[in-house]
């Protein structure tokens, strides 16, 4: 006798022995069973799934659980406006009086007409400081009292960004770029939190379970939280011995890029150091190639096509990043860089290669994210040099780029933009993934972006060339990520003796795969992790509350 039976629907398993099946039964967290219903073994419990689909568990592969939404701050998703903005955030202030500073998320570059925004912006909306994060994380906005309270003045820096300052006056204008990059050293952080109540640990604690219990609900089972420093272990080690790892974790440490080899060092003894079980796993280590596109910081083999005579920039001087992988290659790690222009790419493929050839590594699987703009030639290096490529298909969505990113890039280079389908078809591994909560988390809207590549009300689509099949973005949501962690001999398909990892969706979802809008109406039903129920959604109290929905764009971190 088993433990758990699901049978009457269809078992997508992405075994090639046996593609699909009608039921699949689990026994002490692993799978036991798969195979045709009529010659199912008998279960302790069975689960009748009256036709709905069944896919081994998600993994995202680049999930920021330590970001989350913060329940003492505003969201700005949608506020399109400077009026809206400061009305949200007013809205606020009134209502929390105990709050000493008064926080928002999700700002848009685009918010001001013409220009970046400022501390006047904010003027005579609250009395107290504000901070104001953008949609990606990478720039922030504070007002005037803010200002004042941190010291920022002419010239001055903090340890978690760069204060931009007005050339004509030489006073801080209220926006500060680099943020996340900065935010997430050790000084940058412990600055942060001493600084900005909502960097407390508790807060960030709290935003981690949030994130937990909104994974388990849409049917994600491993997540990949890519950038945690090395003073934010503890919050992750807190959630295993606290028993609220409901999907599997695996964490990348952040690795600054003007870190030496002291801090690769401290980075090796805190791996090895660190305990890890099948909940929570240490190992990765995140880098930056570069910035992101929309503000002009990501680094471009060609000049922006809004502004002749700049490209951008690297994060390091360029050799640097080669230096580092190469080094941390020998080290024994697996790099997760972050590279969004064909510039960044391509210096990241190069310290890719150099790292393999001088140390003589075979299958250390190094990923770069993003990959917004690929140059051609650089395409067929992925696959190659066995680089996983992950990638986030609602960033591509129309709504979202129709405007600062395709201006910047321009029309002559969409053809480059987000090419899943050719890197897949190259041979190349494309895990794909939500970048949450610079994107919506749940993977059905991953899948609808990756067959549509249209925003989410469905009127056009971009670049239309690279759309997916549904197949084809949930094999990146699985199979793929799997491959990408090292992880395929027990994760990614459904097969007798791999980890019982898996989700029933709501109904059978290639059924809708022809009007993908539907795709957005379903659910993931039920959420396995090691033959356990973590989420089932007739369970009304599993449901954790819903977020704001969606984000503006594009490439955080």
């Amino acid at each position: 006798m088993i433990d758990l039976l699901l049978t009457g629907g269809l078992v997508r398993t992405f075994d090639d022995a046996q593609p699909t099946a009608e039921a699949i039964g689990t026994t002490a967290g692993r799978i036991s069973y798969v195979g045709s219903a009529a010659d199912a073994p008998t279960a302790r419990q069975t689960v009748e799934l009256e036709g709905r689909l069944v896919t081994p568990g998600i993994i995202d592969s680049h999930n920021h659980l330590l970001l989350g939404f913060d329940a003492d701050a505003v969201s700005l998703e949608g506020a399109e406006s400077l009026d809206e903005v400061r009305r949200r955030i007013r809205a606020l202030a009134d209502a929390r009086p105990d709050l000493d500073w008064v926080c928002a998320e999700n700002a848009v570059y685009s918010i001001v007409d013409g220009r970046r925004p400022r501390a006047e912006d904010l003027a005579g909306v609250t009395d107290r400081p504000v901070f104001v994060t953008t949609y990606d994380q990478h720039s922030v906005w504070l007002n005037e009292v803010a200002l004042r309270v941190l010291g920022i003045r002419r010239a001055d820096s903090i340890a978690w960004g760069n204060p931009e300052i007005d050339p004509a006056t030489g006073e801080p204008t209220g926006w500060v770029t680099d943020f996340y990059t900065s935010a997430m050293t050790t000084a940058g952080l412990a600055a942060l939190q001493r600084d900005i109540p909502m960097y407390s640990p508790e807060r960030r604690y709290r935003k981690l379970l949030t994130s937990l219990r909104l994974a388990r609900a849409t049917g994600i089972t491993t997540v990949v939280e890519p950038q945690v420093p090395l003073a934010e272990m503890s919050l992750l080690l807190r959630a295993r011995d606290e028993g609220e790892l409901s999907s599997r974790v695996i964490a990348a440490l952040f690795h600054p890029m003007d870190a030496d080899g002291a801090f690769r060092a401290e980075l090796r003894e805190a791996v090895d150091s660190a305990p890890s079980d099948e909940r929570l796993r240490f190992g990765p280590v995140k880098l930056y190639a570069d910035d992101v596109i929309e503000p002009h910081t990501a680094w471009m083999l060609d000049d922006y096509a809004d502004r002749p005579g700049h490209r951008g920039h690297p994060s390091a001087p360029l050799g640097e990043l080669t230096r580092i992988v190469t080094e941390l290659d020998r080290l024994g790690f697996q790099t997760h860089t972050h590279a969004t222009g064909d510039g960044g790419i391509r210096i990241a493929l190069d310290a890719i290669e150099h790292a393999a050839r001088t140390n003589g590594t075979r299958d250390r699987r190094h990923g770069i994210v993003h990959v917004e703009c690929l140059h051609p030639d650089d395409l067929p290096r992925f696959a190659a040099l066995g680089v996983t490529a992950a990638m986030q298909p609602r960033h591509c969505s129309p709504d979202l780029v129709g405007g600062t990113w395709m201006n910047n890039v321009g029309e002559q280079r969409w053809s480059r933009a987000w090419r899943f389908r050719s890197l897949a078809e190259s041979g190349a591994h494309v895990a794909l993934s939500s970048d949450w909560q610079v994107g919506e988390m749940d993977p059905l809207v991953g899948f609808y972006s990756a067959i549509t590549r249209a925003g989410l009300e469905g009127r056009s689509s971009w670049t239309s060339a690279e759309r997916m099949s549904l197949d084809q973005a949930i094999r990146g949501y699985t199979v793929e990520g799997a491959w990408a962690w090292h992880a395929e001999d027990s994760l990614g398909r459904l097969r007798v003796g791999a980890r019982a990892d898996l989700v029933t969706w709501s109904s059978n979802l290639y059924e809708l795969e022809a009007d993908p809008g539907q795709l957005l109406g379903e659910r993931a039903d039920l959420t396995i992790v090691g033959g356990e129920v973590m989420h089932d959604a007739a369970d009304a109290a599993a449901l954790p509350e819903a977020p704001p929905a969606g984000t503006h764009h594009c490439s955080a971190a």
